[in-house]
């Protein structure tokens, strides 16, 4: 077909995809009238979702039109392997590194739940403990969490939290890459695993990972995704020793990862019924035996339950000295304890259906699986694996926790790549189906729709990344009415240039109170505490700083910061012989305040 020919039959077909706004608007009028609520609500929070599925359906209209002939498997093999993926890996990696170092660069990262776990890396090395001080002692009384540790290597070298964000960035990456072997195996088309592969870097839902949208730039779950793309991986491949490693790292980003191997483990014992072509019994060998796949499946569920009552129920109260896990308290609904909790769940079922049949969880799920065209769906047991975890998030009472926007959803990410590799052959006859109709050109017997789904896959992850990706393929980064303006956080800002005045006037040796968004600049001083209305057990009871801090330096410019002038400062106002203010550099952007000596006084 010719690109006139192409275009015209572009203008026959690709108009239908839009008809697709007005089915969604008159869906929501008759849910409306009808009384449907819960539908309307749902159909009122999604019109960007059915845009983008109007835009990818009209895009892959259009490249399966005007298809232009393939190259021959061994230039499109080696293209595929080394240049393309590589280059699509370096683009990510560079542009969130980028957008990261920035963004930390304009104090615009907080120190909680972000800059704090450099700051276990420079404590460990320096002799106070795997602990930052916003912990109630050793941080493994929050998190079986320790998979940032294996960074301190490369650390000693360069020992910045700049490190932390480019491993970071890399590691999600580099999780393209069994994402591509993946669907390579199941399509047989290095094609298709390279459109799947860049699908999976413009994912929304995973760039969240590396920016979150409260701009919190690391997490070590950011190292799961390919940890665990990277084990599920090996066990296809039918590698024991390979799916046992990758099992033991991913239980070092945190003990959530138990979650997705209980079901897992339950998936494995079935895989001989469910995938029986693919199906084998021992991950070494080629020949089926079913006894052992059931009995590895089931140690491999008994272990994981195993752990994450070792985890939760003995290491980490034992580490809080007793103290009830403190995201206990995110089900409170349920119960105090997760004893309680979990005997609710079994109990009263219904509290537990009334919590999941909601429009949030609806949205939720519309969010992971929208940017793949839904072809997930089609390879339910695989997807049933991340079902657990999925539900368990929708529980949570925790705010954030029901969006793919924060780092909860890690594990489900590979999941659903996972499940997507295995997912597209069973789509390939729609595929087939619709090329025949949009094309004269005779079908390749092997290619098994590949064509049309891979073009699916890559325009949906690029037409919902457009509405709700941070970077620069989403229109909030351009959007100069939008919080995530480039220009806003990642050109220079004047709280940045402010900073610069007063860095030097604290030397590394002192004991720093800081506010969130400057708490950061000071992880490497002799001890660096939280100043924020937050009870921190370092402090003591009932008091906001403890005693031997030497400095205060309070942010009064950024968009949380409560405190603006000096006689808002408790300290200084209460004990002013306590405490003196040191002369202001900033404009006022930044209150330093210094405990006096005896020499002063």
């Amino acid at each position: 077909m010719t690109w006139a020919e192409a275009l015209i039959q572009w203008g026959w077909y690709g108009w239908v995809w839009w008809c697709l706004v007005d089915l969604w608007e008159w869906l929501w009028i008759a849910a409306g009238t009808v009384g449907l609520s819960s539908l309307a609500g749902l159909l009122s929070v999604t019109p960007q979702f059915w845009l983008a599925g109007c835009l990818a359906g009209w895009m892959t209209t259009w490249l399966t039109l005007n298809n232009s002939p393939q190259s021959s498997d061994e230039i499109e093999t080696q293209f595929v392997r080394t240049r393309s993926l590589w280059l699509a890996c370096g683009l990510y990696i560079l542009i969130f590194t980028t957008m990261n170092w920035r963004l930390y660069f304009n104090l615009l990262v907080p120190h909680g739940d972000s800059v704090m776990y450099e700051e276990h890396l420079w404590n460990l090395l320096h002799g106070k403990g795997f602990r930052s001080y916003l912990d109630r002692g050793m941080f493994l009384g929050e998190h079986i969490q320790f998979v940032h540790l294996l960074l301190l290597p490369f650390y000693i070298l360069w020992p910045s939290h700049l490190l932390l964000e480019a491993c970071s960035s890399i590691a999600l990456a580099l999780g393209a890459f069994p994402v591509y072997w993946m669907t390579r195996r199941h399509t047989g088309s290095d094609r298709t695993a390279l459109a799947v592969a860049i699908a999976y870097l413009v994912y929304f839902p995973m760039q969240f990972l590396d920016i979150e949208i409260d701009l919190k730039t690391f997490r070590p779950e950011s190292f799961g995704i390919p940890l665990l793309l990277m084990t599920l991986d090996q066990l296809d491949r039918k590698n024991l020793v390979g799916t046992l490693l990758g099992i033991g790292l991913c239980l070092t980003v945190k003990e959530d990862y138990t979650l997705i191997f209980g079901p897992l483990g339950v998936w494995i014992a079935l895989r001989h019924f469910t995938e029986p072509d693919l199906a084998t019994s021992s991950l070494s060998s080629g020949t089926p035996k079913p006894k052992s796949q059931i009995l590895g499946g089931l140690l491999l569920s008994l272990f994981s339950v195993g752990y994450l009552w070792l985890a939760t129920r003995v290491v980490m109260p034992w580490f809080r000295s007793g103290d009830e896990v403190h995201y206990a308290s995110y089900f409170s609904r349920f119960g105090k304890t997760p004893e309680e909790i979990l005997h609710t769940w079994l109990t009263h079922p219904l509290s537990v259906v009334e919590v999941l049949l909601t429009t949030e969880t609806a949205l939720y799920a519309i969010a992971l699986l929208a940017p793949l065209a839904f072809l997930p769906l089609l390879a339910p047991t695989r997807l049933a694996v991340g079902m657990p975890l999925f539900a368990i998030l929708c529980m949570n009472e925790l705010e954030g926790s029901r969006t793919p926007q924060h780092q909860f959803h890690a594990p489900l990410v590979a999941v659903i790549f996972w499940s997507l590799a295995a997912a597209l052959p069973h789509a390939s006859e729609v595929g087939r189906a619709i090329i025949r109709r949009f094309s004269s050109k005779p079908l390749n017997g092997n290619d098994n729709g590949s064509p049309i789904l891979r073009r699916l896959v890559l325009t949906s992850s690029l037409a919902t990344g457009l509405f709700f990706s941070l970077g620069p393929m989403g229109m909030p980064f351009w959007d100069t009415g939008s919080s995530w303006y480039w220009r806003r956080l990642y050109g220079s800002t004047h709280r940045a240039e402010m900073f610069a005045r007063i860095e030097n006037l604290i030397p590394t040796t002192a004991r720093v109170a800081s506010t969130d968004f400057v708490h950061p600049r000071f992880t490497h001083y002799e001890r660096s505490y939280d100043y924020s209305d937050y009870w921190r057990k370092v402090a003591g009871e009932g008091k906001r700083i403890p005693d031997d801090t030497e400095y205060l330096v309070i942010d009064t410019d950024h968009k949380y910061s409560k405190i603006k002038q000096p006689k808002e400062v408790p300290e200084l106002r209460d004990h002013p012989d306590r405490w003196a203010l040191v002369p202001d550099k900033t404009s006022g952007v930044f209150i330093v305040i210094k405990r006096k000596t005896k020499d002063s006084e």
